[in-house]
């Protein structure tokens, strides 16, 4: 499947970074344009792993739990009953 990108980026860099990232396209045998896309990609994907409270794989089958729960078993029926072991300060 081809898709069409329909967003562009226009970006200031430094000669040393232009020749850097020019340098390693070529050795990725990739077009720089691609090889700078699937690089932020990457890194975009890190941050947002790292920012992510619940990832988007897991979060269907979350809300599936949530919205039927398995029956209490008895150590989470005395947790509702009361504070065992747990003194206030």
């Amino acid at each position: 499947m081809i898709v069409s990108a329909t967003e562009r980026l226009d970006l200031p860099v430094l000669r040393s970074t232009w020749q850097r990232l020019c340098a390693a396209a070529a050795v990725s045998h990739q077009s720089l344009a691609d090889f700078m896309v699937s690089a932020a990609e990457a890194r975009a994907d890190e941050v947002l792993a790292a920012h992510t409270v619940v990832p988007a794989a897991c979060f269907d089958s979350l809300v599936a739990a949530l919205d039927e729960p398995p029956e209490p078993n008895e150590a989470l029926r005395a947790a509702a009953r009361g504070r065992h072991g747990v003194e206030r300060v």
